[in-house]
């Protein structure tokens, strides 16, 4: 970055003055919008949640304010990362109008992660406190915060959510600070870090994305406009909050529109369109397989699903037929392919007219709030309809990564965000996505990083070298497939030996390779990188033979 584009936040991290046109009118930060929206409509429904009342907008402003006086009170301030590690729950929503409230920065963590993502991710962001599920699923949260801690200097306070109601529980912060609330929204600067939320890389671990409050804001702009959000709406989220998609376009959809979101804490087709019944709901986001298990889910059931107008569905790639069944099998839902990424949300908005229905099957949206250049391997800028590298410009991108080296080395000379994905721009401004540059697996919707399962496979004494590669998945879009070289002499390792070390290690369940390929050597480029995509190539082709014999 040129001197003169760096700019040391409140937070401490040194990020990047965003060049490009930015979104014309007033910016006001989420919080702002909550409290405006309490005083108008107090008693309008912000929020469903399963199996709750529903949460008007007083009630989330009165939270959020009790909140905000409980964690002044234990000494955050201005530019401090606070985290939560949370499913879709009410009290997610608060933490993040809380965190904007006080000019904090927002860190969601996927509730998956486990000792060695959590470990890392509190780190990097310098988090302060965290806000943690006593238990959830099979995990035991706060067992997991406690044999962390020591390695974490700067978290101060851990608050258990849902759980035994201790001092340092979330309904001790609310009761406690109802009586000293936050009385008046402090003046926040909106080119300040609002957000922290990491994505993961090929080249080693996750990287910290910086977004801005007015970053945000712009991400809302255009959706609005072409979706024609309104009152009348109402938003499913079924991605998980700590997402990009379930960030944007469903912790804060109630506060820059009018539409509420009905949040769903664990996905099932049925209960889905049972939830868009009752409810009317008419908008939904979310990864391949969402839009796949309810449209099979309505053909099976003659459920037309007659509220629903628009799914907008990104993250794996997405067959064209899904979304022409999608438009037979409904009423009159519009299921169209997005575009973006947690560095520059919603690129492309689809395709929303019902006229369009070939676009939003054939391409990945129309592009909007954003400058496109598609480049060749020499940074030359290459006519329409040639493919090459997307870059990406505009007033939602990031502003930084909390490396500044990854961040220097995501830019060109001009401002433009290199993406690594591959793709060309057609006639009607649309987008279309042929490959990624970069090598992440994209297993229903969750970014996974191929080295990352590659140095955890390398600590088995018999894996002499590793290579991970996507797989084609009929339901995730892709999984994990292994490849191995064992070491001489030594006994091969069985999928289920490797599966144990990479639980041992602390990954995800979802990093777990589902098939293992064992190998004597990998094919190499000159310089001696490994070619992934021949072994992606020769697994699809034993995937074909095997279905067919």
């Amino acid at each position: 970055m040129k001197p003169e584009d760096q700019i040391v936040d409140a937070s401490g991290w040194t990020v990047r003055r965003n060049r490009a046109p930015q979104a014309s009118g007033d910016v006001q930060s989420v919080a702002e919008l909550c409290w405006a929206k309490a005083k108008q409509n107090p008693d309008r429904a912000a929020c469903y949640f399963d199996d709750e009342p529903p949460v008007s907008y007083r009630d989330m402003a009165e939270e959020t304010a009790a909140l905000c006086g409980s964690l002044t009170r234990l000494g955050v301030g201005v530019g401090d990362t606070v985290s939560f590690q949370l499913p879709n729950w009410r009290e997610a929503v608060i933490v993040n109008l809380a965190a904007a409230a006080l000019g904090l920065v927002v860190n969601p963590i996927s509730p998956i992660y486990r000792g060695a993502e959590l470990r890392f991710i509190l780190r990097d962001s310098r988090a302060k406190v965290v806000f943690i599920p006593a238990k959830y699923r099979s995990t035991d949260h706060s067992r997991l915060l406690e044999i962390l801690r020591p390695e974490l200097p700067e978290l101060q306070h851990i608050i258990v959510v849902r759980g035994a109601a201790t001092e340092n529980s979330y309904e001790a912060l609310i009761r406690d600070g109802r009586s000293h609330a936050l009385k008046k929204l402090p003046h926040l600067n909106l080119d300040a870090v609002k957000m922290v939320m990491y994505t993961s890389g090929t080249t080693g671990p996750a990287k910290g994305v910086l977004h801005s409050h007015r970053t945000i804001a712009a991400t809302h702009v255009d959706y609005r406009r072409l979706w024609e959000v309104c009152a009348d709406d109402v938003m499913l989220m079924p991605s998980p909050v700590t997402h990009a998609t379930g960030y944007v376009l469903g912790l804060e959809v109630p506060f820059y529109t009018d539409a509420p979101v009905a949040f769903m804490e664990r996905w099932d087709p049925k209960h889905a369109i049972t939830l868009i019944n009752d409810l009317q709901a008419t908008l939904c986001a979310g990864a391949t397989v969402f839009l796949q298990d309810l449209v099979d889910t309505a053909e099976q059931f003659g459920d037309r699903i007659p509220s629903l107008r628009l799914f907008s569905c990104g993250g794996a790639a997405i067959p064209p037929e899904v979304i022409y069944r999608a438009a037979a099998a409904t009423e009159r839902c519009r299921a169209m392919r997005v575009y973006g990424s947690t560095e520059a949300p919603l690129v492309t908005k689809g395709w929303p007219e019902p006229a369009d229905v070939g676009l939003a099957a054939e391409t990945d949206g129309r592009i909007s709030e954003f400058e496109v250049k598609i480049i060749d391997s020499a940074g030359q800028e290459l006519p329409q309809g040639e493919p090459g590298e997307i870059l990406v410009r505009g007033a939602p991108l990031m502003i930084g990564y909390t490396n500044p080296d990854d961040t220097e080395q995501a830019f060109d000379v001009e401002g433009y965000f290199k993406t690594g994905d591959i793709g060309f721009l057609t006639n009607d401004a649309a987008l279309v996505i042929t490959g990624r540059r970069k090598d992440l697996i994209i297993r229903g919707g969750e970014n996974l990083s191929p080295k990352e399962i590659e140095d955890a496979l390398l600590k088995h004494p018999a894996v002499k070298e590793a290579a991970v590669v996507a797989m084609p998945h009929p339901r995730l879009g892709e999984a994990v497939c292994a490849y191995i070289i064992v070491r001489a002499g030594a006994e091969a390792p069985s999928l289920l030996d490797l599966v144990e070390l990479l639980e041992q290690e602390g990954l995800a369940r979802q990093k777990f390779p589902e098939r293992l390929e064992y190998v004597d050597s990998f094919p190499r480029t000159a310089s001696g990188k490994i070619r992934k995509d021949i072994l992606r190539d020769a697994l699809k082709s034993a995937l074909v033979i095997q279905h067919n014999t």
